[in-house]
């Protein structure tokens, strides 16, 4: 990941505006720990010049889903607000002040509003999220939205490992809980972000266990 860094520099010097920059991969892939990286490391030579900008936050409220019956699916692509984030995401790239956006708790399986705020002198976001290469419905408006699009490849059984092993940290569900929503859920998003990885730019191959 750290090899990107000065690629991301040179193409936000050389387009003089804000760039977006996306983390794509399935669930448990480790995308949001590899995008907080790049933040970081963006920052440490170019302090205040990069933040991060998490999809998540566009999770359906939760009463939402269960008015819709779908809290068994929910993180599915119809389960979040897509055409919301696509206008965030556009309001971000052309703001000239302040922003604040939602994000995601898994402590309390829910959306908090105005989680992070994301300040008037940013220059490269960097947007994490399973769906931003999708070519379905509203998610078809974020690669246009993307100047650099990476995605992170994680092998399917390293995922289901991941997934069982965060389900079970939060202790909000029993085990057997957790691993039918894995097999009825996660997995089958898993399976569908994989078909979108030639979308993106680069694809970065994870093979061991973070």
């Amino acid at each position: 990941m750290s090899r990107l860094v000065p690629h991301i520099v040179d193409m936000e010097s050389q387009a003089h505006r804000r760039i977006a920059i996306g983390i794509a991969g399935g669930p448990g892939s480790g995308k949001s720990t590899l995008a907080a990286e790049l933040v970081t490391m963006i920052n440490a030579t170019h302090p205040g010049s990069a933040a991060l900008v998490p999809m998540d936050g566009f999770h359906m409220r939760h009463a939402k889903l269960e008015a819709m019956g779908q809290v068994d699916y929910k993180g599915a692509p119809h389960t979040f607000e897509g055409a919301e984030f696509v206008n965030f995401l556009h309001r971000l790239k052309v703001a000239d002040g302040d922003i604040s956006g939602p994000a995601y708790s898994r402590k309390i399986e829910d959306v908090v509003e105005n989680a992070f705020t994301i300040p008037a002198d940013v220059r490269v976001l960097i947007v994490e999220g399973n769906y931003l290469l999708l070519t379905e419905g509203p998610w078809a408006g974020v690669k246009p939205l993307l100047d650099y699009s990476v995605f992170v490849d994680v092998p399917r059984d390293l995922v289901k490992a991941r997934l069982l092993k965060r389900h079970g940290e939060e202790g909000l569900f029993t085990e057997e809980r957790n691993r039918a929503h894995i097999e009825r859920n996660d997995m089958p998003n898993f399976d569908l972000v994989t078909l979108s990885q030639d979308r993106a730019d680069v694809v970065i191959e994870m093979d061991v266990a973070q």
